[in-house]
């Protein structure tokens, strides 16, 4: 079990384990109301002294799981997400997320940089010039269509393949493709999401785990956070609606843009 306590060259203090706590307790809420967490604690472990960019994805995926897994339970008993579109997404998100990470290891994140900013450009766009989108809830294929199937699949697939090689704005990308392309609202996709990005957390850290990136210590902290912060920010949604939901998604989209934006040009 030596490999649990493994923390490298990493000194682990009680204000590194606070800060991480409460980098792990924003990033909760915000990826339970609507994704985008990891634009807050994935970066505060990349801070870590002495911790490697590739250890710091591995540990951000143990709050990640940790964090859904609250929120989506707490989802499950208020929401009734639409299991013919939730199940099939979940599954192909998972193995996406395995092969993700490990192209992960052999590719430069800067290649697929541009291709990601522009993306949530567009959908940021998107959002704002339709602003009933998602308000309610308008299905395009019917509910247990094959093309309904089918599409959950491929959602599941490639945005679980961009969790497992990148990861921020993975809840947020969920959301908007439930929201825009099969048609739920807001408050329904969020909730969809949190359980399909357990799944690309799953299948991210089955590919990390066995290889050895995890830094376990630093992982129970953001963990710690994120089971507070996802309980406390599915309740929130639940309690505001599509709306407030809505308002949130622009605000994450708009702070990833810029992040990756300045980490682009400079």
């Amino acid at each position: 079990m030596d490999w649990l306590m493994h923390t490298g060259s990493i000194d682990v203090t009680l204000t590194l384990v606070l800060l991480l706590l409460a980098a792990g307790l924003l990033a909760g809420w915000i990826d339970a109301v609507v994704g985008g967490g990891g634009l807050i604690q994935l970066p505060a472990l990349l801070m870590v002294p002495g911790i490697t960019p590739v250890q710091a994805l591995a540990t951000n995926k143990v709050g990640s799981i940790a964090g859904t897994t609250a929120s989506a339970l707490t989802y499950l008993s208020r929401v009734r997400p639409d299991k013919s579109a939730t199940i099939p997404a979940s599954v192909t998100a998972l193995l996406g997320a395995i092969l993700g990470a490990r192209v992960a290891t052999l590719l430069p994140t800067a290649v697929f940089e541009p291709v990601i900013l522009t993306a949530l450009i567009a959908v940021a766009v998107f959002t704002l010039l339709k602003p009933q989108l998602g308000l309610v809830a308008q299905l395009r294929f019917g509910e247990h269509s094959k093309r309904h199937h089918a599409i959950s699949w491929l959602i599941g697939l490639l945005i679980g393949f961009y969790d497992g090689l990148l990861g921020p704005g993975t809840g947020s990308f969920l959301v908007i493709a439930f929201v825009s392309i099969i048609g739920f609202d807001f408050l329904h996709a969020s909730a969809m999401a949190k359980i399909v990005n357990w799944a690309t957390n799953l299948g991210a850290l089955l590919y990390f785990v066995p290889n050895g990136h995890v830094i376990w210590a630093l992982g129970a902290a953001v963990a710690a956070g994120n089971v507070i912060g996802g309980f406390i920010g599915a309740r929130t949604a639940i309690r505001l609606g599509s709306g407030f939901v809505r308002v949130v998604f622009l605000i994450v989209v708009t702070a990833l843009i810029l992040k990756l934006g300045f980490d682009f040009l400079f």
